[in-house]
């Protein structure tokens, strides 16, 4: 008798597999990323529909499978339907689902934190009232991945004398993961010069709940938010362990 489960999840990817049928990538509640055959898919009485689209969540069952589940059911938990309003919002998360796709792992032992965080993302920018909003949700979850798998920024000291920069402007080493002072800075060759507000920006989104508003969700310009990002992107981009598709579109949309 087939081993049968029931998982929160939310789809990630789809690939053709015949003429009727998909496999589903999903990061799950339980289980890490999982891939699932979505049968007669394609077929328009299909009872799936819907709800095997991208950046849908769903309570799912699967029968396991050797190499491959099967999807029996799918109840939609949440389609995030205004993201396919707006294009900006669109490609941030399809960026963010790259995310976790490139980070995730199967049997993830932080599978429920990751899972909680991208819904909450997908919730958030879902609603977003503007482009600022939008931003600031990519921002924190950029940062908050990257400390859930282990890759954190340091951004209270410097990573190499681990004193506190007392500089206007502090450097940003992608390679050592952190902020640079003025004197150890000068050892670095690669490094981004940043203003120390924009690093207290950040350190504040990354230490404070996710949905606490803060001062900056007030503050927070598109012209910040776009650097901020942009920087996050090529921290991201160096630790990830597969190449990003997606991220030339981060520059493209704005």
């Amino acid at each position: 008798m087939k081993e049968q489960f029931t998982t929160n999840v939310i789809n990630l990817k789809s690939y053709s597999i015949s003429e009727a049928d998909k496999i589903i990538l999903m990061y799950s509640k339980e289980r890490g990323l999982i891939r699932g055959v979505a049968k007669g898919i394609k077929k328009p009485a299909s009872k799936l529909g819907g709800r095997m689209d991208l950046l849908v969540a769903n309570k799912m069952m699967l029968n396991k499978g050797r190499n491959l589940d099967t999807i029996c059911q799918a109840e939609a938990l949440n389609t995030f339907f205004n993201l396919r309003n707006d294009i900006n919002k669109l490609f941030y998360a399809m960026y963010c689902s790259e995310i976790v796709t490139n980070f995730g792992i199967e049997n993830d032992p932080n599978s429920e934190e990751i899972y909680n965080l991208f819904y909450t993302f997908l919730e958030q920018i879902s609603s977003a009232k503007s482009i600022e909003q939008t931003m600031l949700n990519v921002i924190k979850f950029q940062l908050k991945i990257m400390n859930i798998t282990g890759y954190s920024l340091e951004l209270d000291n410097c990573v190499k004398c681990l004193k506190k920069p007392q500089e206007e402007y502090i450097y940003f080493s992608i390679e050592h993961g952190g902020i640079l002072c003025g004197n150890c800075s000068a050892e670095i060759t690669k490094k981004t010069k940043i203003h120390y507000k924009i690093i207290e920006f950040l350190n504040t989104l990354l230490k404070e709940e996710y949905t606490k508003h803060t001062k900056y969700d007030d503050l927070a310009t598109e012209k910040i938010c776009t650097i901020c990002i942009n920087l996050l992107k090529s921290y991201i981009e160096y630790y990830s362990p597969k190449k990003f598709k997606t991220s030339e579109f981060i520059e493209s949309i704005r």
